[in-house]
């Protein structure tokens, strides 16, 4: 996709009013919104996804949700089936699989997943410090940019629950607008207020499973990573990182040295001035809350949703096990065939 202008980017009234266009990726962020013509060739070819595959697709996973009693108040909005559908290309039972997993990581760590309001006063205030927010412009290939700075985050003031908070906050909030379901995400980070502190927010094991569960658990396609500023003492921690997720999105990530290295790669118009764009931060912050605003509500409703047994979570050891029994009973049918053959 060839770069787009900044005026046709923009996502909010305010930058209508400014005299620039409006957005039009999307016309709403609800269910009624429709892909416009090019995301839908988009989802057609990298997701497999049709009018008809769409339909049917939901039509099953909403009875299969129906009829399953591990699950309660499971959401069945098109909207919100359609971001697990559309993380795993239209597999179903990959997407089943994923939606459980969901609910099991929302319940395992209630205190990053339940609760998700932005108005929460510590969580207002560190939006509004730049710690965590997301750029109003789409990229060269139309993805929201979520930027971190890491400004503002007092380790004597804030918790891991309101790190955890913030973050999560974000990427449901962009989960609720199809075109960044279809086209993904890209990530910008800088990490010069990164200190070595910030790495005993978390205990090892919880943060080892956060970083593996995520990935497999949030239905969000990340498509590139930008990390600045990456400090020599955290750098293990980020090696650690690496060793957690995926090698597809290992290869996604790059770091910089410089904001001239990045712009090489990142557009400079998503970025805030600060950091070599066109629109301060402070307004980038200003336009973000009030999309954090306008799905508040939905948020907070994510926490009716209850996953009442995790037996039907298929894991790396469940897998072994079920090809164990199956290569038993293959053992033990031709053990019957044998002894019938001596019969």
């Amino acid at each position: 996709m060839s770069p787009t202008k900044a005026s046709d980017n923009t996502v909010n009234d305010d930058c209508q009013k400014k005299n620039t266009a409006p957005d039009d990726w999307c016309t709403s962020c609800y269910e009624s919104c429709t892909l416009p013509k090019h995301i839908q060739e988009v989802a057609l070819i990298q997701l497999r996804e049709n009018e008809s595959v769409r339909k049917q697709a939901i039509s099953a996973f909403r009875q299969w949700i129906s009829k399953n009693m591990d699950v309660q108040n499971i959401n069945t909005d098109e909207n919100f089936l359609l971001r697990f559908l559309r993380a795993k290309k239209f597999s179903l039972p990959m997407a089943q699989q994923m939606l459980l997993k969901y609910l099991n990581l929302r319940q395992k760590f209630p205190m990053y997943f339940m609760g998700l309001d932005c108005l929460i006063p510590a969580i207002n205030e560190l939006i509004d410090s730049g710690y965590m927010f997301v750029s109003p412009f789409r990229d060269s290939d139309g993805r929201r940019v979520i930027i971190g700075t890491a400004k503002g985050f007092d380790l004597r003031k804030y918790s891991n629950r309101d790190l955890g908070i913030v973050h999560i906050i974000t990427y449901e909030t962009l989960l609720n607008d199809e075109v960044n379901q279809v086209v993904g995400f890209t990530h910008f980070g800088d990490f010069y207020a990164i200190t070595p502190a910030y790495i005993t927010l978390f205990a090892p094991n919880e943060f080892a499973t956060l970083i593996k569960w995520g990935e497999q658990s949030i239905p969000m396609r990340h498509k590139a990573i930008h990390l600045l500023n990456v400090p020599t003492p955290i750098k293990f921690a980020y090696d650690y990182f690496q060793s957690r997720i995926s090698p597809k999105l290992n290869s996604r990530m790059k770091m910089y040295n410089s904001l001239s290295e990045l712009h090489e790669n990142l557009d400079k118009q998503v970025l805030p001035k600060e950091y070599g764009g066109e629109m301060p931060m402070a307004e980038m912050i200003r336009l973000w809350k009030k999309e954090l605003l306008v799905n508040r509500e939905k948020l907070i409703a994510l926490d009716n949703m209850r996953l009442l047994s995790d037996k039907s979570i298929i894991t790396r050891k469940t897998k072994a096990e079920v090809n164990h029994n199956l290569i038993a009973g293959f053992n033990q049918l031709n053990g019957s065939f044998r002894k019938l053959e001596v019969d």
